[in-house]
């Protein structure tokens, strides 16, 4: 009895780490529970002993969401553990979940969007996502309504967003009823143009869906494409890395539309009449002891924060990658001059070189990606070099050398692109750490200029204030502590997909 009792038990352990919907509508309720019981410690004022009307509705429907979510769960637990497949009428509920997008619960929506459907396709997943990200554009940049003033191109950036908006709609019904697993209506080839050039306006999802798009139809007549699809769908398939990806495409997509919606005046010019007021309509963020709003603050530090952190990964990651193929190629002597020089450099602390690059050549954005991007020459180096070493002795090197291509070809045509898949993943862990990096020298006064909005810079300020006024950092602590779990989650999810092993 015992035995049968124990096996049943890792049967159903087993069927629902199989099922992705129970795995999402878990993650979900959670993070659902902890968005309430934040909300409702923050409906009340312990100082004055009241309560806060908004934020005590927001945290009303919240919490009759959650609830909703939670029994959602359950009913899925149960069908997953009889039927091992979801009947239609708990799909449906995903239709009452997607109201959550109201309340800006995005964890709620993108699992009503998945429930709703019963085979997802990486187009689908990126078409959800792609609408979302433009959804909560719209509404961030509408906040602007409630301040005294309004940037002068905001009325005509509005209405792009919302055209934009209403397009991606249309997208996402045409992405779930004309592709499959397998194939696409060949004439979405005309929906996938436009939506490459909608990416101008920061939503990387609609290039990711429209490269997607065309490499699903191409491979229709040349089946050796279907490998990006595959990496695609184990992307989609991981839920922690879409997520991670949905917020770092927000913050992008915030950012480039910015310069349409938001009044860089708010972030930079003192007003003196407004000195730290508490979040508002207003000021949702409030402001800081200059009276420069906290909103607009943080969303245009969060380019230099992007800014820096990318191209403080990238540069090493071309340099550091070149030099590691060198090296890992010629061998020998090549390789001994490469490594010991980068060794010499890799002795030194990487913040600790940071810091002497800026105190010598001055503290401004230019130098800060300067500097974090030498100390992490190495590291790339070294990455690169492995991959080469392992690369080099197999069989297709050999027949391309026996056919008399050249180093160059052999190593730029053959090896190279074959090796990339670690780098990628390991310059994606790391853009999270160059962020990091980033906030704590200007933290430090050692990165960005003072007067720049820059979240460690506004960190800075918001520090002396924990006390008084504790939302001036914790506004861009939080900011900071989301990008680069982002970046981490995306991280992770790249080498799940990127990894043969774990099909």
């Amino acid at each position: 009895m015992t035995l049968n009792k124990e096996m049943n038990k890792t049967t159903n352990n087993r069927l629902l780490k199989m099922s992705s919907e129970y795995k999402q509508a878990s993650f979900t309720t959670i993070i659902s529970f902890l968005l309430t019981l934040v909300l409702a410690l923050n409906s009340f004022d312990f100082g004055t002993q009241t309560a806060k009307p908004a934020v005590l509705a927001v945290t009303i429907a919240y919490a009759a969401f959650t609830v909703l979510q939670l029994w959602v769960t359950r009913r899925i637990r149960r069908e997953v553990l009889t039927a091992d497949a979801l009947q239609k009428s708990t799909r449906r509920f995903g239709w009452v979940l997607l109201l959550s997008g109201l309340t800006a619960n995005f964890f709620m929506v993108s699992f009503a969007f998945n429930l709703i459907k019963t085979k997802k396709t990486p187009e689908y997943v990126f078409a959800v996502y792609m609408v979302m990200v433009q959804v909560f554009i719209v509404a961030v940049s509408a906040l602007n309504l409630f301040k005294p003033y309004v940037a002068d191109l905001f009325p005509l950036g509005m209405v792009l967003l919302l055209m934009v908006a209403l397009f991606y709609l249309i997208v996402l019904v045409l992405m779930a009823r004309f592709v499959d697993e397998h194939a696409a209506n060949k004439r979405l080839m005309w929906i996938a143009i436009p939506l490459i050039l909608t990416a101008v306006t920061g939503n990387l999802f609609a290039l990711l869906l429209g490269v997607s798009l065309l490499l699903k139809i191409r491979s229709q007549q040349q089946p050796g494409i279907s490998q990006w699809n595959l990496i695609w769908t184990k992307i989609t398939r991981n839920t922690t890395a879409m997520l991670g990806m949905f917020f770092i495409v927000f913050v992008f997509a915030i950012s480039v539309s910015s310069y349409l919606t938001f009044d860089y005046e708010l972030a930079i010019a003192n007003n003196f009449s407004v000195l730290l007021q508490p979040p508002s309509l207003a000021y949702p963020l409030g402001t800081d002891d200059f009276g420069r709003d906290m909103f607009s603050r943080i969303v245009f530090g969060a380019r230099i924060s992007l800014i820096v952190g990318v191209l403080s990964t990238v540069i090493p990651f071309i340099i550091g990658g070149l030099l590691g193929a060198l090296s890992g190629y010629y061998g020998r002597r090549t390789d001994n001059v490469i490594m010991r020089l980068l060794d010499i450099l890799y002795a030194v602390p990487g913040i600790l070189l940071a810091i002497a690059i800026i105190a010598a050549f001055g503290a401004n954005t230019v130098n800060l990606i300067i500097a974090l991007s030498v100390g992490a020459i190495p590291t790339y180096a070294r990455t690169m070099r492995a991959n080469v070493l392992m690369v080099s002795n197999l069989e297709y090197v050999d027949s391309a050398r026996a056919l008399g291509s050249g180093d160059m070809a052999i190593l730029f045509k053959h090896i190279v692109p074959n090796s990339l898949a670690p780098m990628i993943v390991k310059a994606t862990l790391t853009i999270g750490g160059a962020v990091i990096a980033t906030s704590s020298l200007s933290y430090l006064g050692l990165g960005v200029e003072p007067h720049i909005p820059e979240w460690g810079n506004i960190l800075k300020i918001g520090s002396t204030y924990l006390e008084s006024h504790s939302y001036l950092a914790i506004f861009p602590g939080l900011a900071i502590i989301a990008l680069v779990l982002s970046f981490n989650f995306l991280g992770d999810g790249l080498r799940d997909a990127l990894d043969p092993k774990m099909d």
